[in-house]
C-alpha cells in the first residue's frame, strides 16, 4: 500500500509526510480481530489467516490532517495465496540455489492447492447444510398449509351440512 497527501497548490497528490501513516484492522468471518497495527505511509502488510472466508480489512489515517480537510489517497496492492511470496529474497534470505527455490515454490502451491480444497470443502458443507435446513422447512409450511387446508375443507362440509339442514334442504 501507499498513501498520497493532496497538494491544493499543485491540485495533485504527493507523496505524504512521514508522520502520516495508516491504522489498520483485519477481521476473519468471525469478527475477531487478526491484525490490529499503526504502519507508515508505505509499505506492506501481510497475515494468515486461519478460519477461511471473507475478511474485512479497514484502514483508516493515523493522523488529526485528516479532519483539517485533506485528502488522502491510498493505492492498494492485495495479493493473496503463494502468489505474495517474493521467492527471490526467500532465496537471497536463505541463500538457496535456483533448484532448492523452485522445490520450495511448489511445495508452497501443494500447500496452497490443499487449503483451497480445505476451504471448498467448507463451503461445500456450509451450502449443504443450508439447502437441508431449506428443504426441511419446505416440508414443515408444505405440512402446514396441507393441514390447514384439510381443516378448512372438514370446517366447510360441517358448515355446509347445518346450512342445508337448517334449510331442509337434506
Amino acid at each position: 500500500y501507499k498513501v498520497e497527501l493532496y497538494d491544493p497548490r499543485s491540485g495533485g497528490f504527493m507523496p505524504s509526510t512521514p508522520g502520516i501513516g495508516m491504522h489498520v484492522e483485519v477481521r476473519d468471518p468471525n469478527d475477531h480481530i487478526v491484525l490490529s497495527r499503526v504502519y507508515s505511509s508505505e509499505g506492506m502488510i501481510s497475515f494468515t489467516s486461519t478460519i477461511p472466508g471473507e475478511h474485512v480489512i479497514c484502514m483508516y489515517s493515523n493522523s488529526t490532517s485528516w479532519f483539517s480537510g485533506s485528502q488522502l489517497r491510498v493505492h492498494l496492492d492485495i495479493q493473496v495465496g503463494e502468489h505474495a511470496v517474493d521467492y527471490a529474497n526467500v532465496a537471497e534470505k536463505d541463500k538457496l540455489n535456483e533448484l532448492q527455490q523452485r522445490i520450495r515454490q511448489l511445495l508452497n502451491q501443494v500447500h496452497q492447492i490443499t487449503k483451497e480444497q480445505s476451504y471448498q470443502r467448507h463451503r461445500e458443507e456450509r451450502f449443504r447444510q443450508t439447502s437441508e435446513s431449506t428443504s426441511q422447512r419446505v416440508v414443515w409450511w408444505s405440512l402446514l398449509q396441507t393441514a390447514v387446508l384439510i381443516g378448512i375443507g372438514v370446517w366447510q362440509m360441517k358448515h355446509l351440512k347445518s346450512f342445508f339442514e337448517a334449510k331442509k334442504l337434506v
